[in-house]
């Protein structure tokens, strides 16, 4: 980078051109035995490997957050073709350890039949459904992500 450029992007960007990453998280429900259960993956990789987390991951260059919401959920738990809806906009310093890491999140639930389809796969050890209420805690600040949800499901919205 020539000097000019690097001097501009310093003024834009700050902290040596650097930016905050962009993460998409997906809350996705069922219904089943009269109640709400949530689908968590098990991490495969640091940080946090092997706690349970939502499903999600990082925007790749040429995709809107809605695409990489849904390759991420599709990559992690095989689920496809979830009606997404965005859920929120989660950016508290330090939520992530990896750096300033801005996660847009969506809410979306599926049937029973599509919920049985479900398992871990890229970097998800495995893909299992929990009692909304009776959650592992959970990895980075998907507890947060997760309390915004129920509102979210209380609410009516959904």
């Amino acid at each position: 980078m020539n000097d000019d450029i690097q001097e501009q992007s310093e003024r834009i960007f700050g902290r040596g051109g650097k930016r905050p990453t962009v993460g998409c998280d997906c809350v996705i429900l069922m219904q089943r035995e009269g109640m709400w259960w949530v689908l968590l993956i098990e991490r495969g990789h640091g940080p946090y490997k092997g706690r349970w987390a939502l499903p999600g991951g990082f925007m790749e260059w040429g995709e809107s957050c809605d695409q990489a919401a849904a390759r991420e959920l599709l990559e992690e738990t095989s689920l496809n073709n979830v009606d997404l809806k965005l859920l929120g906009v989660f950016s508290k310093p330090g939520r992530d350890p990896r750096g300033t890491i801005v996660s847009v999140s969506y809410i979306g639930t599926v049937d029973a039949a599509s919920a049985s389809k479900a398992t871990g796969g890229d970097d998800a050890v495995r893909a299992e459904w929990f009692p909304l209420n009776q959650t592992p805690e959970l990895a980075f600040d998907h507890g947060d992500i997760l309390a915004s949800a129920k509102y979210y499901l209380n609410s009516g919205k959904l």
